[in-house]
C-alpha cells in the first residue's frame, strides 16, 4: 500500500531523501527497493516533489495491468504506432512528446509487477537516455528480467530502504498525534511495527480506536494489549499471502513457541515446509550461542496467526511443542520453562515440582506475572510452602503484600522441614519489611538465624536481614549482617550475589562510591552464572550504581545505569522507580522539563502500591516546583511523602523534594528548615550522599552550611562532593564563585552553575563593583536559558540583557572575528560609531572583549 496521501509526517529519511534527488540530478536515475510498508513510494513521492524543470510521468505496477502489454503506462499511451513503427520507439516517443520541452521524468511504483511490456519500456528508457528514471520494487519480490537488469547492469543506483528506527518512530508518532509521545509507547510501538510505517500507521489507528492510545497528562500513551482491526487483519493477511496446509502448521507453531529451534520445528513438520516459509520471509533464522532459532519474519504476523486459531487447534499446537521439547531432552534451563508453560496453556496438567520449578526460573528471568501464574499452578496442583514462599516474593513485588502476607501467614503450619522453615521465613520477613513492619520482620528473620542448621540457609538469613536494615536506614547493621553472612563456609550461588548486591547498595548510599563500583564490576562480570538463582541480585546492582555514579558526579553513566533498569523484562521488579535516577540527571543538567517526562514514563508503568514509586513521585514534584507548578507540586508531594513514607531512602527523596516546593512557594524560611530536616534525617539514617546534597540545597538557599558541607564532603568519593564543599566556602568571594560556576558547567551540572553565577553577581555588588555584577549577571541569565522555564531563589532577580539590534549586529560580527575597521566597512559606518556601538554593547553585557561574546550570543 502506497504511502502517499497518508497525511503521516515524512521525518527520519534525509539521507535517502538526498540520494534519491542526487541520482536524478546525476544520472539516469535510482532503483529504491524495501519490504511492503517501509515507505518506497512515499520517498519517491516526496523526492519528486521539490525538483523543477522535470515533467514527470508516473506509472504503478499492478496485478490487473500485469495482464495488459503496456498496462502500467495505459493512461498516457493514446494513439496506435505510426506504420511499422517498433512498439518500444512508439511507447518512448509518447511519453517523450507530453514532456513538450521539459526534461522527461518517469516515476514507477511497485515496479516488481510490471507487465513484460512496461517492464522493456522502462529498461529501454534508462538504456537509451530518453528520461530518468525512478522505480520502486519489493525486495525478495521476483522482478520481470528487464527491472532486475537496471541495477544488476549497473544502469540505475539501487537504494535500499531500511525499517524506521526508534527514534525514527518516536518522531513520525510525534507528528502524526500532535503532541508529546511517552518513551515507553514509543519503544513499543516500534517493538510491534519494527519500524513498518504502514503497519506502524494502522496500530495506532487501532490503539486510538480502541483507546488504548490516549492523551494521559500530556504525553500519549499506550496501556493495554494490541488490538487487531479487519483493516490490520487483512494487511497483515496479504502480506502472508496463502498457506498450504504444511506451511500453516510451520507458521502456527513457530507462532505460539518462537524462538523455536530448526530441528526441533522440522522434527514436528518437514524441512521442505520449513524452507519455504522462510524463503517467503515469514520466518527468519537467528543464531542463539550453539543453536539456530526461528522467529517470525515479523511480530504482526503472529497476531494473526494466533487469532486465527481456535481453541483446540491452539490447544493442540502447544501439546505439540510441549511434548517435542521434553523428548529433546530439555537441554537447557529455558527448555524446561518453556514446556511448563505450554503444558499449562494447552491445559495438559502437569507435576507440581515441575510447575514450582518453572516459577522459579520465571522468577529467575524477572518475569513476575509468569511466576505468579506458575507458582499458583503449582500450589494448586498440589505444591508445598517452597511455592508458597515463591509467591509471596513475587507478589510483594507485584504490590500486593497484603494477599502476599495472609498467604504466608495461612501457610505458616505448613513449614515443618528445614527448607520450607527457612524459605516461608524468608518470604515472610522480606514482607513484612517491605510493608513497613519493620520490628516484626526482623523478629521473623532472627528468629530463623537462631533455629536454623544449614549453612546455606544461614547465609540467606542474614542477608534478608541486611535488606530489612537497609529499608530501615540502619546501613552500618546492614553491613554486619552482611558480613555475618559470610562466616558460614562458602557462599552458595544465590547468596554470593544478594549478598553482594547490598554490600554494593549499602556502600553506594553511605557514600563509597568507588567500593560500591568495584562489587558491582566484579560482580555483574558473571551475571549469567548468577542471574536465574538471584532474581533480587540484578535490579538492586543497577540501583546501586545509580547511586553511586550520581553521588559522585558521573551523570552519564549514572542515566546509562538507570536506563538499564527501566529497560529490564518487567517493570514489576524488587527495585524499580529507576526514573527517578534519570529524572536526577536531567535536573542537574538544567533539563527539568526532561526530568518530568522520565518520571511520567515510569509512572505510566509502576504498580500503585510499589514503594519505590514514592522517589518518582518526589522527583517529580521536584521538577514541577523548580518550573514554578506550585499547586500541582504540592499535590504530587503528598502522594510522594504517603508513598515514600516506609523506608529511610525512598523517604528522603520526599523530604528533599519538599525543601523546593516551599521555595516555589515564596516561604524561603520553610525551605530552609525543610532543608534541615532532610540533611538530620540523611545523617541520622548514613545516607550520606543524600545529606551531600541536602546540606547544598542550604547553600542553594542562601543559608549557611560550609563547616558541616566540608565534614560530610569527607565521607563521599568522587570530585563532586568536594566541589558542593568549595561552593559552601566560596559564598561571598567573586572569584571563588565564578570557578566554582566554570567547574560546574563542565561536568554538565548548568542549574547550579547558573545558580553560583548568580551568587557571584550578587557578590559583585555587595562589594561595590557594578560593572562585574552586570557581567556575571548576564553570564548567569544566559546559563539560566540553558534551563528552559526553571526558576530558583538565586535565579529570580536575573533580568534579561537589553540590546538594541544594531548592538546585536555588531556583536555577532565581532565574535565573528571581525574588527572595528570591517564592521564599520560591512555596515556603511564610521570606525567610532562602531566602537561606540561595541562599547555600549559591552556595558550592557559586562564583558569588556570580543572573546567572552561568543558565548553569550546563542542565549541572547
Amino acid at each position: 500500500m502506497s504511502e502517499q496521501g497518508s497525511g503521516w509526517p515524512f521525518v527520519g529519511r534525509g539521507g535517502p531523501l538526498a540520494a534519491v534527488r542526487k541520482a536524478v540530478r546525476s544520472g539516469a536515475g535510482v532503483m529504491i527497493a524495501g519490504a511492503a510498508g517501509v515507505g518506497k513510494s512515499r520517498l519517491a513521492v516526496e523526492a519528486l516533489a521539490d525538483m523543477p524543470g522535470y515533467a514527470v510521468v508516473r506509472a504503478l505496477g499492478t496485478e490487473t495491468a500485469s495482464m495488459i502489454p503496456f498496462g502500467a503506462f495505459a493512461h498516457v499511451l493514446t494513439g496506435p504506432p505510426q506504420g511499422d513503427e517498433n512498439l518500444l520507439h512508439w511507447a518512448a516517443r509518447h511519453l517523450r512528446e507530453r514532456a513538450g520541452r521539459s526534461e522527461l521524468l518517469v516515476s514507477v511504483d511497485d515496479a516488481h509487477r510490471l507487465d513484460p511490456a512496461s517492464a522493456a519500456l522502462v529498461h529501454y528508457l534508462v538504456e537509451s537516455g530518453t528520461a530518468r528514471v525512478v522505480v520502486t520494487v519489493r525486495s525478495g519480490e521476483p522482478q520481470p528480467a528487464p527491472v532486475a537488469a537496471l541495477w544488476k547492469d549497473e544502469l540505475l543506483d539501487r537504494i535500499e530502504l531500511p525499517p524506521l528506527t526508534g527514534d525514527e518512530v518516536g518522531q513520525v508518532l510525534a507528528g502524526a498525534l500532535g503532541g508529546e509521545v511517552a518513551a515507553e509507547t514509543v519503544r513499543h510501538l516500534a517493538r510491534v511495527s519494527e519500524g513498518n510505517v504502514l503497519y506502524l500507521r494502522e496500530v495506532v489507528q487501532a490503539g486510538l480506536g480502541s483507546g488504548c492510545l490516549a492523551e494521559r497528562d500530556g504525553q500519549w500513551r499506550w496501556r493495554g494489549e494490541l488490538s487487531m482491526t479487519t483493516r490490520l487483519r487483512e494487511l497483515v493477511g496479504e502480506r502472508i499471502g496463502h498457506l498450504d496446509e504444511e506451511e500453516r502448521e510451520v507458521l502456527e507453531l513457530v507462532a505460539f513457541g518462537e524462538p523455536l529451534g530448526t530441528e526441533l520445528l522440522a522434527s514436528l513438520t518437514s524441512f521442505r515446509a520449513v524452507e519455504r516459509v522462510e524463503d517467503r520471509g515469514l520466518i527468519v533464522a537467528v543464531d542463539d550461542g550453539r543453536r539456530e532459532q526461528l522467529r517470525l519474519g515479523h511480530p504482526l504476523y503472529g497476531e494473526v496467526v494466533r487469532g486465527g486459531c481456535g481453541t483446540l487447534r491452539t490447544r493442540r499446537r502447544l501439546r505439540m511443542l510441549a511434548d517435542a521439547l521434553e523428548a529433546s531432552g530439555l537441554r537447557r534451563r529455558e527448555d524446561e520453562l518453556r514446556a511448563a508453560v505450554w503444558r499449562l496453556d494447552s491445559g495438559s496438567a502437569t507435576a507440581p515440582e515441575t510447575l514450582a520449578s518453572a516459577a522459579r526460573l520465571a522468577w529467575g528471568r524477572q518475569d513476575p506475572r509468569l511466576a505468579e501464574r506458575l507458582a499458583r499452578a503449582a500450589i494448586d496442583a498440589g505444591a508445598g510452602v517452597a511455592a508458597v514462599a515463591l509467591l509471596g516474593e513475587v507478589l510483594m513485588v507485584l504490590g500486593d503484600a497484603d494477599s502476599a502476607l495472609a498467604t504466608l501467614r495461612q501457610a505458616a503450619r505448613d513449614a515443618v522441614t528445614e527448607p520450607d522453615r527457612a524459605q516461608h521465613a524468608f518470604s515472610l520477613g522480606i514482607n513484612l519489611a517491605w510493608a513497613g513492619a519493620d520490628a516484626e520482620a526482623c523478629e521473623v528473620l532472627d528468629a530463623a538465624a537462631r533455629t536454623l542448621a544449614e549453612p546455606a540457609w544461614l547465609q540467606e538469613a542474614h542477608v534478608y536481614r541486611a535488606v530489612a536494615d537497609c529499608f530501615a536506614g540502619r546501613l552500618t547493621g546492614a553491613a554486619r549482617s552482611l558480613a555475618r553472612s559470610r562466616t558460614f563456609g562458602p557462599m552458595t550461588v544465590r547468596a554470593e550475589a544478594h549478598a553482594a548486591s547490598m554490600e554494593a547498595w549499602v556502600a553506594a548510599y553511605s557514600g563509597r562510591a568507588e567500593q560500591a563500583l568495584a562489587i558491582a564490576d566484579r560482580t555483574l562480570g558473571g551475571l549469567e552464572s548468577w542471574r536465574d538463582e538471584a532474581p533480587h541480585a540484578l535490579p538492586s546492582f543497577l540501583d546501586a550504581l545509580c547511586a553511586a555514579q550520581a553521588f559522585s558526579g558521573r551523570l552519564e553513566a549514572a542515566a546509562r545505569s538507570a536506563a538499564k533498569g527501566m529497560a529490564l523484562p518487567a517493570a514489576e521488579l524488587s527495585v524499580s522507580g529507576f526514573a527517578a535516577y534519570r529524572a536526577m540527571v536531567a535536573r542537574l543538567r538544567g533539563d527539568v522539563a526532561g526530568a518530568l517526562r522520565w518520571c511520567g514514563d515510569d509512572l505510566a508503568r509502576m504498580p500503585a502500591r510499589e514503594p519505590y514509586l514514592g522517589r518518582v513521585l518526589a522527583e517529580q514534584a521536584h521538577a514541577l516546583a523548580l518550573l514554578g507548578r506550585t499547586a500541582q507540586a504540592r499535590e504530587v508531594l503528598a502522594e510522594a511523602s504517603a508513598a515514600a513514607s516506609r523506608w529511610a531512602f525512598t523517604r528522603q527523596h520526599a523530604m528533599q523534594a519538599a525543601v523546593w516546593v516551599a521555595a516555589a512557594d515564596g516561604d524561603l524560611d520553610g525551605a530552609v528548615r525543610l532543608c534541615l530536616d532532610a540533611a538530620d534525617h540523611a545523617e541520622r539514617h548514613e545516607l550520606y550522599g543524600s545529606l551531600m546534597f541536602a546540606l547544598h540545597d542550604l547553600v542553594r538557599l542562601g543559608a549557611p552550611a560550609a563547616d558541616r558541607l566540608a565534614s560530610s564532603a569527607e565521607r563521599v568519593d568522587g570530585p563532586l562532593a568536594a566541589l558542593l564543599a568549595r561552593h559552601a566556602r566560596a559564598v561571598g568571594d567573586p572569584a571563588s564563585l565564578r570557578a566554582v560556576a566554570a567547574e560546574f558547567e563542565r561536568s554538565g551540572m548548568l542549574l547550579y552553575a547558573a545558580e553560583a553565577t548568580a551568587q557571584e553577581a550578587a557578590a559583585c555588588l555587595d562589594e561595590g563593583r557594578a560593572t562585574l555584577a552586570r557581567g556575571a549577571r548576564t553570564r548567569a541569565w544566559a546559563l539560566a536559558k540553558r534551563c528552559p522555564g526553571v526558576t530558583t531563589p538565586a535565579l529570580v532577580e536575573l533580568a534579561t540583557p537589553e540590546l538594541t539590534p544594531r548592538q546585536r549586529e555588531i556583536l555577532q560580527l565581532a565574535a565573528a572575528g571581525l574588527t572595528n575597521r570591517q564592521i564599520a566597512d560591512r555596515l556603511t559606518l564610521s570606525t567610532r560609531t562602531a566602537a561606540n556601538h561595541l562599547q555600549a554593547a559591552y556595558d550592557k553585557l559586562g564583558v569588556n572583549d570580543r572573546t567572552q561574546v561568543g558565548r553569550l550570543l546563542a542565549s541572547l
